[in-house]
């Protein structure tokens, strides 16, 4: 069955590829967020907001995983090919890799023209932070921390659980992560209501993210400064120093292959925010640096899916033999 999966993602990311998320288009993660924002309404009131917060990701994971496994299951027992093929169409919906090149892209063509405000623009739309008075290198670094996280949480870990329980466990993982992403906040409104939340995405993403970022460094060749052995340390001492349990291994990885530093001082509303820098300070952050990290993205997805082609593959031996 595990190879059955290994298709259909191989398959799924040549959908997203060719495809992406049309913006007009039923999607399933605006249906997830439509039933979120709905709950929220009722839920999130009065007294014992964790319990209630715990509820909503209870109701949001397990309807649409119900739904996914009947269509899973129904597509399988007409045939295999057509439940492989109904499987690679539900994952595709839970990967954002063309997505998150057309977003990149968006920021770099006018910052790549010296178009500052309409770069500032496109980067407020994928980005919490305050935009507006970001220079060329401001504007830059968000966009790469943004596409650095995003290869964990937009590509690779729903691709990690879909390996081990096919569409089904896609459309959980991105349940979950589109609870974190509306009501995981650290604010009075969501402290408590969030907390399962973002607890939970935490849960899900650790074992991919470091898998991700390991892989990343395994297979950079672009820190000639650095030895493969020092490298690695250097990438996991900066990854334990970010405020997210497992952004930091991707964001680390990218910016040593960039050989920049990230992290700094945030804006959030006018609040200031310091975070850890991230890599090594040899040159400045440049709208180039945003084509080096879609290439980066593209070589860690490629590098992810053969490994779990290759661990898929074990498995399904070991499994034949016992």
């Amino acid at each position: 069955m595990i190879i059955h999966h290994l298709i259909s993602i191989t398959l799924a990311l040549i959908i997203d590829r060719i495809i992406g998320d049309p913006p007009n288009w039923p999607h399933p993660v605006r249906w997830i967020g439509a039933l979120i924002a709905e709950l929220e309404k009722y839920l999130n009131k009065g007294n014992y907001r964790r319990w209630k917060g715990l509820l909503l990701l209870f109701l949001v994971t397990a309807i649409p995983l119900i739904i996914t496994l009947l269509i899973s299951w129904g597509a399988y027992q007409l045939h295999i090919v057509a439940g492989v093929v109904v499987e690679a169409l539900i994952i595709a919906t839970s990967i954002a890799q063309k997505d998150l090149k057309i977003a990149a892209l968006r920021i770099y063509q006018p910052l790549s023209a010296s178009k500052l405000e309409k770069a500032r623009q496109e980067v407020s739309m994928i980005v919490g932070r305050d935009t507006a008075g970001l220079d060329e290198e401001g504007i830059t670094r968000a966009t790469v921390e943004t596409v650095a996280e995003s290869i964990g949480d937009g590509i690779t870990s729903p691709l990690f659980w879909t390996a081990i329980g096919g569409a089904p466990l896609a459309v959980l993982y991105r349940a979950v992560n589109t609870c974190d992403s509306m009501v995981g906040y650290k604010n009075e409104r969501y402290q408590d209501f969030g907390w399962a939340s973002a607890r939970f995405d935490d849960v899900l993403n650790w074992i991919p993210s470091r898998i991700t970022g390991f892989l990343m460094m395994l297979t950079n060749n672009d820190t000639p400064q650095l030895k493969k052995k020092a490298a690695v340390k250097q990438w996991y001492r900066d990854a334990k120093k970010h405020a997210s349990p497992n952004s930091g291994f991707l964001e680390a990885a990218v910016a040593l292959f960039l050989g920049v530093q990230l992290g700094g001082v945030n804006y959030y509303k006018g609040i200031k925010s310091v975070r850890a820098h991230m890599g090594r300070d040899e040159r400045k952050l440049a709208a180039k640096d945003i084509l080096h990290t879609i290439n980066i993205m593209r070589q860690a997805v490629f590098v992810f899916v053969m490994f779990l082609w290759i661990g898929g593959g074990v498995i399904a031996v070991a499994s034949t033999w016992l």
